[in-house]
């Protein structure tokens, strides 16, 4: 089964709580705080791999979950951290944000590692919150809890030339003629159901060759199969475009060739200016006949090449044709990362609403991070709170909002009135 798409739900280890303790022994009855701090949490890291070749595995597994990191011990010890997920994901697997579509990594080389997610980071034990003036804080840290992410996989097949045109008119043959690959191949339409790849050698120069599966009109827009294997053609630095020159399956050849190349521009323009050769298949077929031949290079702009993938006649012509358009290419280039914040942590930010009832509502990552490591039961614990809240300029941000003494205030998950 060839999948070349999949959805993911991925999620990394939380942070481990800081500890609350402080050292005691037989001899020692008024010791300082010794509580640690919490482990980080896992990642989750993409690694390519050359043994995998399709996202099949990921319609059976679909979450995955890095360790979480341990709690802080006595005696000043650190929790453990928690354990990674490493994934392997094929060469020239795109890896997506399905709400905005961009980019987050290209797994463009055998070995390239990418962290999706970074594991949360452990809470600071109470022996951190120690001062002169608060030497026994009864209180400490909790580790950052992290959020599950839904992540798109898309497979594009890297190869330097893409074979395409309609089906049956000897994509799969032409590939086993000029590589060692060995498609199926069979007498009907739809015999290549995935991409399949070939490397050619010539002289002393190679290439890879991808067979697209056949696309029909409409591909663009999904009918078919070439909806699923257009994005495979992306990667490739040059087109061979097949025609059945024959018309053996009872089409037009000047026909396909034109609806083929209006489904590669409909799909994505660059497609259309990538550079194509143009191989006349089946030309046994005709014997003396050339007058198809004639008329369909009459009327085509790019290089055409007779040939017969069955007999191999003209394929080494094909080839060299193939190899001196390669020489003035560029090589194939990872896609663009854009920056954005899909796994960004911004421990800085907050906003103040008013609800309904009248009340401030106080939300954010600055708030979570400050919350986290609040003991409301605590005296010096609900100080340092206070404090924190004056020091970050929350408390001046809600008097400009508008808010008075007595006003009720929500911020993170604590209500208290402004005093």
């Amino acid at each position: 089964m060839f999948i070349d798409r999949a959805k993911i739900i991925v999620k990394a280890g939380n942070g481990g709580d800081g500890r609350v303790s402080f050292y005691r022994d037989k001899f020692t009855q008024k010791g300082g705080p010794d509580g640690g701090d919490g482990g980080r949490g896992g990642d989750i890291i993409l690694v390519a791999s050359e043994d995998v070749n399709t996202l099949v595995d990921f319609k059976f597994q679909k979450h995955f979950r890095a360790g979480n990191g341990e709690a802080g011990g006595k005696n000043h010890c650190t929790g453990a951290d928690g354990e990674d997920v490493i994934i392997k994901v094929p060469c020239g697997c795109v890896v997506k944000d399905p709400e905005t579509n961009k980019v987050i990594a290209d797994m463009f080389e055998v070995g390239q590692k990418f962290t999706l997610l970074k594991g949360g980071n452990g809470g600071k034990g109470n022996q951190n919150y120690a001062t002169a003036k608060r030497q026994t804080p009864n209180f400490a840290q909790k580790g950052i809890l992290t959020k599950e992410k839904e992540v798109v996989f898309e497979l594009k097949t890297i190869a330097d030339v893409g074979l395409v045109g309609f089906p049956n008119v000897g994509k799969s043959t032409l590939l086993s003629a000029i590589s060692d690959a060995k498609p199926k191949i069979a007498n009907y339409h739809f015999t290549t159901l995935a991409p399949n790849l070939g490397v050619v050698k010539y002289y002393d120069e190679s290439c890879v060759v991808a067979d697209i599966p056949g696309l029909i009109e409409g591909a663009s827009d999904g009918a078919g199969l070439g909806h699923e294997f257009l994005r495979h053609i992306e990667r490739t630095r040059m087109l061979i475009h097949i025609v059945d020159i024959s018309g053996s399956e009872g089409r037009d050849p000047w026909n396909d060739f034109e609806l083929i190349n209006n489904e590669l521009k409909s799909y994505s323009p660059k497609l259309i200016e990538r550079p194509q050769i143009v191989a006349l298949n089946k030309c046994d077929i005709l014997g003396d006949n050339r007058e198809p031949i004639e008329n369909f290079i009459a009327k085509v702009k790019y290089p055409c090449v007779e040939i017969s993938a069955f007999t191999h006649k003209g394929i080494d012509e094909l080839l060299k044709v193939v190899f001196n358009t390669l020489k003035t290419l560029p090589k194939i280039e990872p896609e663009p990362i854009e920056e954005f914040d899909f796994d960004k942590n911004d421990e800085l930010s907050y906003t103040i609403t008013r609800d309904d009832d009248g009340s401030f509502v106080v939300e954010g990552s600055l708030i979570d991070n400050i919350v986290r490591g609040i003991n409301l039961n605590d005296y010096e614990s609900f100080s340092y709170f206070n404090k924190r809240i004056k020091e970050e300029g929350i408390e001046d941000a809600l008097y400009k909002k508008g808010a008075k003494i007595g006003d009720t205030i929500h911020l993170g998950g604590v209500e208290f009135e402004l005093q």
